[in-house]
C-alpha cells in the first residue's frame, strides 16, 4: 500500500467531524466534505465565495454507490465509462442521500467513480460520498497542481493531505457528461 495512511486516518477524523480537506484526486487538487452534510457542503460554499446554485461534484470509489444513490439509473453508463480515457464526471438525476444544498434543483448531481488510488482508498474507509471541488476561488484559474494553491485556500481547510504534493505533471478537469434517457451522450464539458 501506498504511503498515505496517516493522511487517510486525519481526513477521516476531519471529514467525520463536519471539516474540510484539501487532497488530490483522480484530476486535480480539491476541496472535500463529507457530501451527506449539509453544514460541511455551507463551509466549501463559504470558502470559495461560490454561489449555491453552482453546484460541486461528488466523488464515488465503486458502481455500487452510484447504484445506491441514483433512483433513474440506466446501467449501460457504466459500459460507456468503461471505454473512456479521461476521468468523467456524469450528471445524474434522482439523486439521494447527499445533502440538499449539493443538488440541482431536479436532485441531480454530478458523480464521478474515482480511480485515483488516494481518493479510492479514502472514500472506501469514510463509507460515504465525498465533495470534491477545485481548489480555488471561484471565477480565478483552477490550480494545475498543488503548488499553484493559493494559500488563502492552504489556510481555510482543516487538514492538508501531505501525499502527492511534490507532483509536478499538471492536471485538469474532469469532462462532465450528462447521459439522456435514449442511452446518448451529452458533452458538458469535453
Amino acid at each position: 500500500m501506498e504511503d498515505f495512511q496517516q493522511d487517510i486516518d486525519r481526513c477521516l477524523e476531519v471529514l467525520n467531524a463536519g471539516g474540510l480537506i484539501l487532497y488530490p484526486t483522480d484530476t486535480v487538487w480539491g476541496i472535500g466534505c463529507d457530501a451527506t452534510n449539509e453544514a460541511a457542503v455551507s463551509k466549501i460554499y463559504h470558502l470559495k465565495q461560490r454561489e449555491d446554485s453552482k453546484k460541486m461534484i461528488v466523488l464515488m470509489a465503486t458502481e455500487r454507490e452510484v447504484m445506491h444513490h441514483v433512483t433513474q439509473l440506466d446501467l449501460s453508463i457504466f459500459d460507456y465509462l468503461d471505454t473512456v480515457t479521461k476521468p468523467t464526471t456524469v450528471i445524474y438525476e434522482g439523486v439521494i442521500g447527499l445533502a440538499e444544498n449539493i443538488l440541482g434543483e431536479d436532485s441531480s448531481v454530478g458523480i464521478r467513480i474515482c480511480d485515483e488510488t488516494f481518493c479510492k482508498h479514502l472514500i472506501k474507509r469514510f463509507q460515504k460520498p465525498i465533495v470534491s471541488t477545485s481548489a480555488n476561488i471561484s471565477g480565478q484559474p483552477t490550480p494545475s497542481f498543488y503548488a499553484d494553491i493559493t494559500k488563502e485556500i492552504i489556510n481555510s481547510v482543516d487538514y492538508v493531505v501531505g501525499y502527492r504534493q511534490t507532483d509536478d505533471v499538471p492536471k485538469e478537469p474532469s469532462s462532465v457528461i450528462k447521459w439522456d434517457n435514449s442511452g446518448e451522450v451529452i458533452v458538458l464539458r469535453a
